[in-house]
């Protein structure tokens, strides 16, 4: 009995000692599943529609960009084999028929390049993605660069020529220059061009293979959810190391967290993740488990003001609020010195950006006095009257969920109120606030919101008249406040033409002091983005501007745990 009883305990135990070896091995094995955590879900799927990083982020694995600005800020090819410029023959100056200067640029596509669904990326498909842009009414985001280029010469199946009808000093970078598949995509923009951004198969159908062309391709999309990527047996590149990654969109960024520390989620992109504040926090307590990376980024906090409303349009109001905000307070207090104060759009990491633009100190006696002069006097139960009897009172929205925004919000609607500025807070999920209330400008007085740049970018889509998004145009351009003005346009003009650095250098700060002269929006800070990642995940490397890490997943691999 003592034998069968001895027997039975070195069986368990050799069991047990087992199972533990396969637990640890388990363990420290390379893993080839990555679940991301990201706080939005893209709300158009389409790579030319609608400007949001989520849908960046997430396209980042499946397609890729004509040219784009790599780690290190330089200007690469993505889909061709070598960058057109004047020096090496690809890029020629050519006079056009009203004595001004135009570029041509001959590129060539990859060779073995193909659609997810093995159709071949060709010139054809080049030329329709330049139908679909250049369409007045097809709610391309940067429908400017379309409609500069004026032809396109196929010399053969991988080969062409982009004919543009300005030189400009960044001529080649064809960066918003996002290929469509025209096997797949013609017939439904020809059925309905001006419903084609509702209809276009990246909305109905996301899950195609033949719309897509990076080292992954999107497998499965649940609206709000997620969205699953698979390798793509036609990618032509570098293979990618894991057989499966999955987007998460969680937007509560305390639930983010807990689904991180329980293992539901292994990372957290940068991008879309962590605010600075809550990064901070989260480093005290769980730095030795993860990999975290802060990293000072071109994205620019800010809000905008609907420049139609009738208050907002009166640029002492515009004045009082900034001057009754304490940003400087407030961005040390909540992001302990990660996140400056900005004073214009350009970030001080940049080479182009200008300190000696006019900085709005914190000034409650002088906002108050603005006010007053703008016919804001009368207060009555704590909030500011003019004589008409209207109330100073406006609707402030941002993405819901984002416990850094909202807690920002709070204090400056606080702020505000001190001086009798009543301020309604009304937020919407991402996918409802980028997707819509923004681009179609339904915002009836103050956004709060980020946008990102490559570098030494010319606020064209943001700045210009022509770039307000209306009904007439379907909702293209960026120009979101509704910003007007004849000197700005002339500015913004001259600076894409100019190719002498000095006399552009010139321009640059002519430009950011007249926006902040101006004021269409209030400038809060520069943000830093947190990247944390798993102990196990190696080739990450953060961009620190526009252009996603995803675009570069096929460096990203699982190494062993130690």
């Amino acid at each position: 009995m003592r034998a069968r009883i001895a027997s039975v305990l070195m069986g368990l135990t050799l069991a047990f000692g087992l199972s533990g070896a396969v637990a640890v091995a388990a363990e420290n094995a390379v893993k080839d599943e990555l679940v991301i955590g990201i706080t939005q879900y893209p709300a158009n799927m389409h790579p030319s529609i609608d400007a949001m990083m989520a849908k960046s982020y997430v396209l980042g694995f499946a397609r890729r960009p004509l040219t784009v600005h790599n780690q290190d800020w330089e200007l690469v090819c993505m889909m061709c084999t070598e960058l057109p410029t004047i020096s090496n023959g690809k890029a020629k100056i050519e006079e056009l028929d009203d004595g001004q200067k135009g570029i041509q640029m001959t590129f060539s596509i990859p060779e073995n390049a193909k659609w997810g669904d093995g159709t071949a990326i060709t010139s054809k498909d080049v030329v329709f993605t330049w139908e679909v842009g250049k369409h007045p009414l097809s709610g391309v985001t940067n429908f400017e660069l379309y409609d500069r280029i004026t032809k396109i010469d196929v010399i053969d199946d991988s080969n062409f020529t982009i004919h543009i009808n300005k030189l400009t000093y960044d001529y080649n970078a064809l960066n918003d220059f996002r290929i469509l598949p025209e096997h797949l995509e013609r017939k439904v923009f020809e059925a309905d061009p001006v419903e084609y951004k509702n209809r276009t198969l990246y909305q109905t159908d996301p899950t195609n293979k033949g719309l897509y062309f990076g080292p992954y391709r999107v497998s499965d999309a649940v609206n709000g959810s997620h969205i699953a990527l698979e390798p793509n047996d036609a990618w032509w590149g570098a293979k990618p190391k894991f057989k499966r990654i999955t987007v998460r969109t969680i937007e509560n960024t305390s639930a983010l967290e807990a689904n991180l520390l329980s293992g539901a989620i292994d990372m957290i992109a940068g991008e879309l993740g962590f605010k600075i504040d809550q990064g901070v926090a989260f480093e005290e307590r769980h730095a030795d488990n993860y990999q975290i990376i802060f990293k000072p980024s071109l994205v620019y906090e800010h809000i905008d003001f609907n420049l139609d409303n009738p208050i907002l349009q009166d640029e002492k109001v515009r004045k009082a609020m900034i001057h009754a905000l304490d940003r400087q307070t407030l961005t040390e207090q909540l992001f302990s010195g990660y996140q400056p104060v900005a004073h214009t759009f350009v970030h001080p990491l940049d080479w182009i950006f200008y300190d000696g633009v006019a900085s709005y100190e914190h000034n409650v006696e002088k906002a108050a006095t603005l006010l007053d002069e703008a016919g804001w006097k009368d207060m009555k139960d704590g909030v500011r009257h003019n004589a008409k009897g209207e109330a100073l009172s406006l609707e402030f929205m941002t993405t819901a969920g984002d416990r850094t925004r909202e807690r920002v919000q709070q204090v400056l609607q606080d702020q505000w109120k001190r001086l009798g500025i009543e301020v309604r807070i009304q937020n919407q999920p991402a996918r409802v606030l980028f997707g819509e209330t923004i681009i179609q400008r339904k915002f009836t007085a103050l956004a709060m919101y980020a946008w990102l740049s490559p570098p030494a970018n010319v606020p064209l889509m943001m700045l210009h008249s022509k770039q307000i998004p209306s009904k007439e145009n379907n909702y293209a351009g960026e120009n979101i406040p509704g910003y007007k003005s004849a000197k700005m346009d002339e500015l913004i003009d001259r600076l894409e033409v100019e190719l002498d650095v000095t006399k552009r250098e010139e321009l640059w700060n002519e430009i950011q002091s007249l926006y902040a002269a101006d004021l269409p929006v209030i400038p809060l800070f520069y943000r830093a983005d947190m990247h944390v990642l798993p102990k196990w995940l190696a080739g990450y490397e953060p961009t620190g501007h526009q252009y996603p890490t995803s675009l570069w997943v096929e460096n990203w691999r699982g190494v062993e745990a130690k």
